[in-house]
């Protein structure tokens, strides 16, 4: 019904109990721009969690990935994202009603029943009436003050809605997952999660009635066979190695993104910036988001792992950084009064707030020279960040790449951020949205792979070359 009203635990809860009590494989999906809830969806159902975005993605890609990697498992289950008809507009355009009519499935509405009792009709009936091709199958109370609030919702919604009750999840006296500034704490923070989601199964099976829910499910229409993609015989496939620096500070990567690298003939080693050690060879690197800020005091002891980023840097290596890759490469980071240094790449710091910086999806032209995205490519991504640059930065002055016409970014307005052959911002992008990428990765990293073993000496427009780049002073 909205945000915050209880989806996520429900759906966690759901997927692990219909694969633990009813020994159900299931497919979770995650609607919108989200990492941490889909890691969460990942943990409980054995499966990659799969994005449905309809601003980031075309609808065959969503119709073609549902299909693809539903058909392995008995069923599918989505996490829709805010209200049901919350979009980016007035009319709810990209909203998770707009995917639920896409893909012909029922709805199951999650209702924080807080402080209401009768008005929970209307806000059902409200949901049928706004569009009535969206299929509103049943209703899930949470935050249940006691049997007598249970009757007179239950009664109230089944009498005037036609819809049935089929959950009722009581006041909880403690969150089921730890939370902090950005939402749940994600499971690659969280230790042995295993304990988690027996109780949370345990207790959705106690509060659900999983088998009435499944029944439900399995009426859904169906949406026929998957199609393939777009054929990739034409595309060049060099045998490269692209870094991927994955761990507990970075964790933030789309499963489709790394696959669409090794499509294209990547081999993906994973990289800890955690471990003192060198980068290990490679070819080119891609840093995703996640929570370096809480990881500080390692990343910034690290000496030994920075200081090879900063050299392979210099000496031309392709960097592609979202979000927290991009406060990883900066001079430092500011908490409490205590600088951490990190790479040195960039020569500004990074500060932490207490509310977002910008929050949201992002629309972005490509207006700068780079080593990935040619001038006049448009880019949609989205963004989620506490921290902002310290430093005065001026965007006449300084080498920005992404103009936005939505979002915020590094200053207002304009993202991204290029030194010799690294781009680093804070809008995070899906490979479906913006395929050109993943291409841009490979020929960047074959480039630089002919560079170190002196195959070639042209590096032309489909090529990288290292940038002679310095930065103004900053203030």
């Amino acid at each position: 019904m909205r945000g915050g009203a209880g989806k996520t635990v429900v759906s966690v809860g759901l997927s692990a109990a219909w694969n633990r009590r009813l020994g159900l494989s299931i497919v979770a999906f995650k609607k919108g721009p989200d990492y941490i809830d889909a890691g969460w969806l990942s943990a409980a159902s054995g499966y990659p969690c799969r994005s449905l975005d309809p601003f980031l993605m075309g609808s065959e890609q969503m119709v073609r990935s549902f299909l693809m990697h539903s058909e392995k498992a008995d069923g599918a289950l989505i996490e829709a994202n805010r209200g049901l008809y919350d979009g980016v507009d007035a009319s709810g355009s990209y909203s998770s009603a707009c995917l639920a009519k896409l893909l012909r499935c029922p709805v199951i509405l999650v209702l924080d029943a807080t402080k209401v009792t009768h008005t929970a009709a209307a806000m059902v009936l409200g949901c049928q009436a706004m569009d009535p091709e969206v299929s509103i199958g049943a209703v899930i109370l949470n935050q249940v003050a006691g049997k007598r609030h249970e009757t007179v919702l239950r009664e109230s919604i089944e009498k005037r809605c036609g819809v049935p009750v089929l959950g009722v999840v009581p006041r909880q006296l403690r969150n089921f997952f730890p939370e902090r500034h950005l939402g749940l704490v994600p499971p690659e923070e969280s230790g042995d999660i295993s304990g988690t989601l027996d109780l949370v199964a345990a207790k959705m099976s106690e509060y659900l009635d999983i088998e009435a829910l499944w029944k439900l499910a399995s009426a859904a229409p169906a949406l026929g066979c998957p199609q393939p993609a777009a054929s990739e015989a034409g595309l060049a496939r060099d045998e490269v190695k692209i870094g991927i620096i994955r761990d507990s500070a970075f964790q933030f990567y789309y499963p489709e993104n790394l696959e669409s690298l090794e499509a294209r003939g990547a081999s993906l080693v994973f990289i800890s910036s955690l471990e003192n050690a060198p980068l290990p060879e490679i070819d080119a690197l891609y840093i995703g988001g996640g929570f370096p800020e809480t990881h500080l005091e390692r990343l910034s002891a690290n000496e030994v792992f920075r200081g090879s980023v900063k050299s392979a840097v210099e000496a031309g290596l392709p960097v592609y950084a979202e979000c927290g890759g991009l406060m990883f490469l900066c001079r430092g980071i500011r908490h409490r009064e205590k600088l951490h240094p990190m790479v040195g790449v960039f020569p500004f710091e990074i500060i932490l707030g207490t509310k977002p910086q910008g929050h949201g999806y992002t629309l972005m032209e490509c207006v700068g020279s780079n080593p990935f995205f040619p001038k006049g490519t448009t880019i949609r991504g989205h963004e989620f960040h506490y921290s902002r640059v310290a430093d005065r930065l001026d965007p006449g002055s300084y080498p920005f790449v992404f103009r936005l016409d939505k979002g915020h970014g590094i200053v207002a307005g304009w993202d991204g951020i290029c030194y010799k052959n690294v781009l680093a911002g804070y809008s995070h992008l899906h490979v479906a949205g913006q395929e050109r990428w993943a291409d841009a990765m490979i020929a960047a990293a074959g480039s630089y792979k002919r560079l170190k073993t002196n195959i070639s000496a042209d590096y032309g427009l489909d090529g990288v070359r290292p940038q002679s780049q310095s930065f103004p002073e900053v203030y």
